[in-house]
Formats: structure tokens, C-alpha cells, sequence
């Protein structure tokens, strides 16, 4: 009897990832246009904070709202 191949299971994202990318849809929700910009103060506020992790993360939704801009006006 054969056996079947090993079926590929779908790489799930990191958590860091689906958590920016959460932020950006709340922020986006929320703020619309400026979504980017209280993502940039949100991580402006942490470094001066003296928590670079959180700035670091606050960075990457804001990288998020801005690629996600981005894409909906490649779209169009």
C-alpha cells in the first residue's frame, strides 16, 4: 500500500505580523487618512517613552497603513 504525500500545510504569519496588520485595519477604521500619522506618534511617543519594542511595533503599523495606502491606489 502506498501512503500519501505529505500534505503542505499553509504558513501562518508571524504574530507580530497579523497584530500590525490588525492595528492598521482598527487605525484605518478609526482615523481613515491620518491613520499613518497617529501610528508615527503612537511610536514617536514610545521611544521618547524610553520602550523601543513598542516603538519599533508602532513603526511597523504605520509601514502597514501605509503599504495597504499604497496597494488600494495601484488598484484603482
Amino acid at each position: 500500500m502506498r501512503s500519501s504525500p505529505p500534505q503542505k500545510q499553509k504558513r501562518a504569519a508571524p504574530p507580530q505580523l497579523q497584530d500590525a496588520e490588525l492595528m492598521a485595519v482598527v487605525l484605518e477604521g478609526r482615523h481613515g487618512a491620518f491613520a499613518a500619522e497617529v501610528a508615527d506618534f503612537f511610536a514617536l511617543l514610545h521611544k521618547q517613552l524610553g520602550d523601543a519594542s513598542r516603538s519599533q511595533a508602532w513603526g511597523g503599523v504605520a509601514r502597514m497603513v501605509r503599504r495597504r495606502e499604497n496597494d488600494r491606489l495601484e488598484l484603482h
